[in-house]
């Protein structure tokens, strides 16, 4: 098996690992949101991203060093924008619902996280085979989240889970959603952008499979912090912070840290795919995990019965949706052959 065929295999895996994380909140329910979130951000962003580089990066501040502080500075940045769109995806799922947001958010992220990483860095293969593989593939992920997006709003109007009015106005949740589409395409800026501290890695000794997490620890640390700062706001204005001390919760804590385990491997294997994909690999590998990520979240959303009472069309409209992202994965699998 080539490296094209391992990176894409191990996409397959990250996507899967990545739609799945969230399904252990569904049994913690003595818990509010802001609690599993807190818990999930300590071992995520806090806990697992120092062990992992620490064991895997050998004399880590010397890479920093050479690397120079200007790029780790500009990739912690990445990361904390990546932070705040975490905050903002809340905030416009509570304003234009969670399919719309969906929509929007991943649409941008797929476009913004790959395009914009192709025309800066690589503007040679722009108009080449691999790179119009590229476009072409990016614009079908935006169609079928698009069609994905109808088919929620479909779904949230068949069962009444529209967004409650006047809670937040329908423009400023948009700009929210926008926000939050931009923001989180920063996480593969981090990676696309800080290739020099990669490259300094591997001098210093990590293994190529491992060397993308010098990237990863700065990114993570300064994504945790809008993070935090919002389940805090959130545990002072609900005053669920007492909850923490309810009876029975002991498994919350073990659900929160296997949440954290799941969502960080998957950023891992992403950076070892994008690794194995070439120079172009987080130009071709973002747009690849983000629809992998959606079909494998609409897959699990029809086994756990989400889906149960939407009637019909929009069923329909959800698997055409599935559909074009699948032509999306096999248009993009195949401009990898020219990248």
């Amino acid at each position: 098996m080539n490296q094209t065929m391992v990176g894409l295999s191990l996409l397959f895996v990250a996507g899967v690992m990545n739609a799945s994380f969230t399904l252990p909140m569904k049994y913690t329910r003595r818990w509010a949101w802001e609690n599993t979130w807190l818990v999930w951000t300590i071992f995520a962003l806090w806990v697992l991203p120092p062990v992992v580089t620490f064991m895997t990066v050998p004399s880590l501040g010397s890479v920093y060093r050479e690397a120079g502080l200007g790029l780790v500075l500009t990739v912690a940045v990445f990361g904390a924008g990546w932070g705040i769109a975490q905050v903002l995806f809340g905030l416009a799922v509570e304003a234009i619902g969670i399919a719309l947001a969906f929509s929007i958010i991943l649409g941008i992220s797929a476009a913004v996280g790959s395009l914009i990483p192709l025309f800066q860095l690589h503007a040679d293969r722009v108009l080449t085979t691999g790179g119009m593989g590229v476009i072409a593939g990016v614009a079908l992920v935006i169609i079928g989240v698009a069609v994905l997006a109808l088919a929620g709003r479909r779904r949230e109007a068949e069962m009444g889970l529209a967004p409650e009015a006047g809670r937040t106005s329908f423009g400023r949740g948009l700009l929210f959603a926008i926000g939050s589409g931009l923001g989180a395409a920063f996480i593969n800026f981090g990676l696309a952008f800080g290739a020099p501290l990669t490259d300094a890695a591997q001098r210093a000794g990590a293994h190529p499979l491992w060397a993308n997490n010098a990237v990863w620890l700065p990114v993570m640390f300064a994504g945790s912090i809008a993070n935090l700062a919002y389940c805090v706001f959130l545990m002072r204005k609900n005053g669920t912070a007492p909850r923490f001390r309810q009876s029975a919760t002991a498994g919350h804590w073990a659900l929160a840290a296997f949440m954290a385990f799941f969502w960080f491997a998957s950023t891992l294997l992403y950076g070892v795919a994008s690794g194995k994909l070439g120079a172009l690999g987080p130009v071709l590998g973002w747009p690849l995990f983000m629809s992998l990520i959606v079909i494998t979240a609409s897959v699990l959303g029809m086994a756990t019965g989400e889906w149960k009472n939407a009637g019909r069309k929009p069923v329909n409209i959800m698997l055409c949706g599935v559909a074009v992202l699948v032509v999306a994965v096999f248009t993009l699998s195949a401009a990898s052959r020219y990248l």
